[in-house]
């Protein structure tokens, strides 16, 4: 399970911004993740719910997931197309030479702080 690995380096990114902001709480964390980056949800948000209470800062902290499409380009028509629908063969000319653009991407998006006083 890779999911429990990338919550550390969440907490570990995001209790580094609260420190550096003097921060003591952080309210919620919001994650984009792409429809084909290999982690699984269900899963993250439980290593989330378990790891996060190890850190002052984080002990209360909300997850939000953000799911980005993927999306697939065809070098021979130049057209884009959903990567989960359509796979590696584009539907429009049925060609085998294409490649991800995005979807595969697992970024931190938002670290929120509603008061901090």
């Amino acid at each position: 399970m890779h999911e429990l690995g990338v919550v550390f380096y969440v907490i570990r990114d995001v209790k580094k911004v609260a420190e550096e902001n003097s921060i003591d709480k952080i309210d919620f964390v919001t994650l984009e993740i792409g429809q084909v980056s290999g982690v699984i949800h269900d899963q993250l948000i439980d290593c989330w719910n378990w790891a996060r209470k190890k850190e002052k800062q984080t002990e209360s902290t909300e997850l939000k997931i953000e799911t980005l499409k993927a999306v697939t380009f065809c070098e021979d028509c130049k057209s884009e197309y959903e990567t989960v629908i359509h796979g590696k063969i584009c539907p429009h000319c049925q060609s085998k030479h294409t490649y991800l653009l995005r979807g595969n991407e697992f970024n931190i998006k938002e670290i929120g702080v509603y008061d901090n006083p």
